[in-house]
């Protein structure tokens, strides 16, 4: 292997030279650096348009958004939510938070997403909702989810973070059930630095988002409470950055989706590696990250072949931990006895390689030699 004289390539890079700083200027010129700015409902409307949504509520991160959307819902005490055992922590934590019980479901080992075919035999009459998560580039199969919702009389909650301009049977990703989560955190496709959106359909549920979102002040006695809310407002400042981000948006997943297929090509005869799945009968690839499992016939895992390309300044990360495998879970009592093997099997053998917008060919290129020497 050559030795490593390259620059470092970071797993993710924004790309930031659109309209950014002009709109930054002009926040910092009329002093409207604070949630009260004008270029946070300019980005809530443009993004509740471009999602196909009636609501967008802004919030100051994705983890926020989920926290909204769990307590607008009305989530309480001993309440089953369902969602994919692999996935990121902060989709299980609010609904801990809210005294509920996180229940959750293998991943199908193609697309890394739930598998939707289990989801049924986990439904009991204190099931009250499911999260449905599109996990790196291809969303959720949708409609069984949607049937069932309607079936059992459960509320589905949307975790479009990594889905951002992806679409399913051509509706937008985050249009779909009672409520959807979005994250603008800097490797999302759009970016706020941190930031995050809730979108419904429903004006109740909107306004209580609101509300939630605003320390649940109250128009004619504002410094009265009749619930516990949090400040978890966006500012001025995130919102400008948020829709100079959007205006590239379909110019972004075009260029995603280019580098997805160059790894593709370039990784397609490297023995003992499963790579991203193209596509789907409903959805063609997004590459939120470009992903990679090391198949269970190779002696070695994820984390050493990690180490090496970190030998070589080439940024990467580990896939998300299992949600029944986390500590503290398991410290509470929960998901004592129970397996997921697909999900532990990703956890331990995935990682993705740098991915982000501002890669270029050339680096592309060194990555993937860097893979294929190891891979040897």
């Amino acid at each position: 292997m050559k030795k490593v004289t390259d620059k470092l390539i970071p797993v993710n890079e924004p790309l930031l030279d659109g309209n950014e700083k002009k709109y930054l200027m002009e926040c910092v010129e009329t002093g409207w650096v604070s949630s009260e700015g004008p270029f946070v409902k300019q980005f809530e409307d443009a993004f509740a348009e471009r999602v196909n949504r009636k609501f967008a509520i802004s919030v100051c991160n994705g983890s926020a958004a989920l926290e909204v959307a769990i307590t607008a819902l009305d989530i309480r005490e001993n309440d089953e939510v369902i969602l994919p055992a692999f996935t990121i922590i902060s989709c299980a934590a609010p609904i801990v938070r809210a005294g509920a019980i996180p229940v959750v479901i293998d991943s199908d080992p193609q697309t890394w997403n739930i598998d939707v075919a289990k989801i049924e035999e986990r439904i009991t009459k204190r099931t009250k909702a499911i999260m449905v998560v599109h996990i790196y580039g291809l969303p959720v199969d949708m409609e069984p989810i949607l049937a069932l919702a309607k079936k059992y009389n459960l509320k589905v909650i949307e975790d479009a973070a990594e889905a951002i301009g992806q679409t399913y049977n051509g509706k937008s990703c985050g249009s779909f059930g009672d409520i959807s989560a979005f994250s603008f955190y800097p490797n999302k496709h759009i970016t706020t630095g941190e930031g995050g959106m809730v979108t419904t359909d429903n004006e109740e549920l909107a306004q209580r988002c609101l509300g939630l979102r605003n320390l649940c002040f109250q128009p004619e006695r504002r410094f009265v409470h009749e619930q516990l809310g949090w400040n978890f407002r966006m500012t001025n400042m995130q919102a400008a950055l948020g829709l100079a981000q959007l205006e590239r948006l379909d110019e972004h997943i075009k260029r995603k989706r280019q580098i997805g297929r160059l790894y593709n090509q370039l990784l397609a005869d490297v023995p003992g590696l499963q790579l991203p799945l193209t596509h789907t009968d409903y959805a063609e690839n997004i590459y939120w990250v470009y992903g990679l499992v090391i198949k269970e016939d190779i002696d070695f895992d994820a984390k050493e072949v990690m180490i090496k390309l970190g030998k070589h300044k080439i940024g990467t990360r580990p896939f998300f931990w299992p949600m029944h495998e986390q500590p503290v879970f398991r410290k509470m009592g929960l998901y004592r006895g129970e397996s997921f093997p697909i999900a532990e099997r990703l956890a331990r053998r995935g990682f993705y390689v740098p991915s982000g917008l501002s890669l270029t060919d050339r680096q592309i290129q060194r990555v993937v030699q860097c893979i294929k020497d190891i891979m040897k």
